[in-house]
């Protein structure tokens, strides 16, 4: 309120306020020990969506391969394409949702410019061990690549997990543009701060492309998220905390309703099997369940290359008042039991 009421109502600078980009250096500073230089290694942008859009656009040619892993947040998909690039889909494969290694050096050829990572992983809940990135680390270093890193979700995790920072690996930091936003740790998705860090050869290429995308973004709420980023430790030990108890208040409903739920690590989304219940299309089902029963999922094939491997499953979002959650899993198991 004060931000707005302080009269920040014209263009902010192109990079973002200095204060804020500041404020970004000193939480990766504070959480992972990166050091970055706030005048030339972040940039503010119109939310992560922005920045991923703008990193495809900056750093993918025609032609060009981008891998990622399978299920992904389709916004990824439509921005390589509309970068001229090409995905290369390495699978998250049931029950624990692990790659192998194997699978993705196969990935890797001629063309290929970089790797797409998202952790904590959205649609499925998963987070990546230090293990797994390591393996992406290795192969991003030995075929000099670019690696654009999603962490959005990065206080978002629960049951005393941790969040490893993708740059803070061997050989990684000058090669790793790291994103996130306050969408997800505070709350303000509608307001559409994001930013992005890494070298300076980075973030200036993402400059360029976010010039003829938004120009700049959001410049009353620029000033209140320095203050947001500045908040105490307990801020975010709470809102893990209290998103934990919302995750599992859906999930023991979905299954006390008879799905077959993925434990979610991560993130405030729980993804569910519909084959218990008797059916096998996530689609059709979830068309059918507002009439049915008023609750709304998403089908995650939509998330898939490969249809088969997500038809049968569904996504549900637990970042709502505890008593919504309750009502919804009372209303999925009436539905279920009908």
């Amino acid at each position: 309120v004060a931000a707005i009421r302080a009269g920040h109502n014209q263009y902010p600078p192109g990079r973002g306020i200095l204060p804020l980009r500041r404020a970004v250096a000193d939480h990766q500073r504070r959480f992972y020990d990166i050091e970055i230089d706030p005048e030339a290694e972040v940039l503010i942008t119109a939310g992560a969506s922005e920045a991923i859009a703008a990193a495809m656009l900056a750093l993918v040619e025609h032609g060009d391969e981008v891998i990622m892993f399978e299920p992904y947040f389709d916004h990824y998909a439509t921005s390589v394409a509309l970068a001229g690039g090409r995905r290369r889909v390495v699978a998250l494969r049931e029950p624990d949702l692990s790659f192998e290694l194997a699978e993705l050096e196969a990935a890797v050829g001629p063309r290929t410019r970089l790797i797409l990572v998202n952790t904590p992983h959205n649609p499925s809940g998963k987070v990546f061990s230090a293990e797994e990135l390591g393996q992406i680390a290795r192969v991003a270093v030995d075929h000099d690549l670019l690696v654009v890193t999603d962490e959005v979700y990065e206080h978002l995790i629960y049951d005393g997990g941790s969040h490893v920072a993708l740059a803070t690996l061997p050989g990684m930091a000058e090669r790793t543009l790291t994103i996130s936003s306050a969408g997800k740790s505070f709350g303000f998705t509608g307001w559409k701060i994001g930013w992005a860090s890494g070298p300076e050869v980075l973030v200036s290429a993402l400059l360029t492309a976010k010039q003829s995308l938004t120009y700049v973004n959001g410049g009353p709420f620029q000033h209140a998220i320095v203050a947001a980023l500045g908040l105490d430790d307990d801020y975010f030990a709470h809102l893990a905390d209290d998103l934990q108890g919302k995750r599992d208040i859906l999930s023991e409903g979905l299954r006390t309703a008879g799905f077959r739920v993925f434990p979610t690590a991560g993130t405030y989304f729980v993804t569910a099997d519909i084959r218990p219940l008797g059916a096998d299309d996530g689609v059709e089902f979830c068309l059918s369940l507002p009439e049915r029963c008023g609750v709304v999922a998403v089908p995650s094939v939509v998330f898939y290359d490969n249809e088969e491997a997500g038809r049968h499953l569904i996504r549900f979002a637990f970042c709502k008042r505890p008593e919504v959650l309750t009502e919804a899993a009372e209303r999925l198991a009436s539905m279920a039991g009908s």
